[in-house]
């Protein structure tokens, strides 16, 4: 038995959508059965609720053979601390309980780096309290995702990608279809054992720079990068309705970023996944600009 959390998120879908196609049995936690594809309620066991919560992780976990515990960050939590260990500790309970012999956790590269990194630290605390449960682990230690470009479509479709970091400086990119395509992996292997941070380093390290050229070129139309202020950010998320503390922690993270937090690994055959961030740009981001 699988069990699966956020099924309906960036990951969480491209991940069902594989795993559907096996013959395993899959159990999805979600808020809202309704947002996930019909040929997957029709494959999948299905418990209603969130995995914050203890009663409904006891149902989802009960014969589990392995689980995949994606915590995304609560916009509003105290600190990321609350948004990523104690919103998560019902889930380790849970695996102690059931004695679920694997876990599989969606984490972040950094480890051990001693840069405090806002979300990143806390995920790697979460990390920690995984590993308390006894239970074998991967956490897929992982760097920016490309999609998050996506949520700047309607000012790409103006001719601008923002940022706060500086326009030549390079960092690791994965596309979260290849973040699937790892832990789909893994949660199909019954082999593996022991404790692990699995780092990978996506498909290529590029700048906005370099980002900006890509998306002038598939696009068809000039891009320019325009560098913003970490201060101004995160005015604008508190103005949104994010938390202090979590507009601070996102700060805290993009800073880390430019400190090297995500640059200590060597790239290698091994730890780099597929896709480029021109398949990305042509097969993602110049239909949702041009939809």
């Amino acid at each position: 038995m699988i069990v699966v959390t956020a099924p309906t998120g960036q990951i969480g879908s491209k991940l069902v959508s594989t795993l559907v196609t096996h013959d395993e049995p899959v159990r999805l936690i979600v808020r809202d059965p309704a947002k996930l594809p019909a040929e997957v309620r029709e494959r999948a066991e299905v418990i209603t609720g969130s995995h914050r919560d203890r009663d409904v992780l006891d149902r989802a976990l009960d014969d589990a053979d392995v689980l995949f515990w994606l915590m995304p960050a609560a916009a509003t939590a105290s600190s990321p601390y609350e948004a990523y260990v104690s919103a998560s500790i019902p889930g380790a309970d849970a695996v102690v309980h059931h004695a679920v012999p694997r876990v599989v956790i969606v984490s972040a590269l950094g480890r051990g780096s001693q840069i405090y990194a806002g979300h990143v630290s806390a995920s790697h605390a979460m990390e920690d309290l995984f590993r308390s449960t006894g239970a074998h682990l991967r956490a897929l230690a992982l760097p920016t995702f490309m999609d998050n470009i996506l949520r700047q479509v309607a000012a790409i479709g103006n001719g601008v990608i923002t940022g706060t970091l500086p326009a030549e400086f390079t960092m690791p990119w994965i596309a979260t279809k290849d973040i699937a395509a790892l832990a789909a992996e893994y949660l199909l292997d019954r082999a593996w054992t022991g404790q692990d941070s699995v780092e990978f380093l996506g498909g290529e390290d590029l700048s906005y720079h370099d980002i900006r050229e890509i998306l002038t070129d598939v696009l068809g139309t000039p891009i320019h990068y325009q560098v913003g202020e970490r201060a101004a950010v995160k005015e604008f998320l508190t103005g949104r309705g994010v938390s202090e503390a979590m507009a601070q922690s996102m700060m805290d993270m993009d800073l880390a970023g430019e400190r090297g937090i995500n640059n200590a690994t060597p790239r290698t055959a091994e730890n780099t996944t597929p896709t480029t961030f021109r398949e990305f740009a042509e097969e993602v981001v110049k239909p949702a600009v041009n939809g």
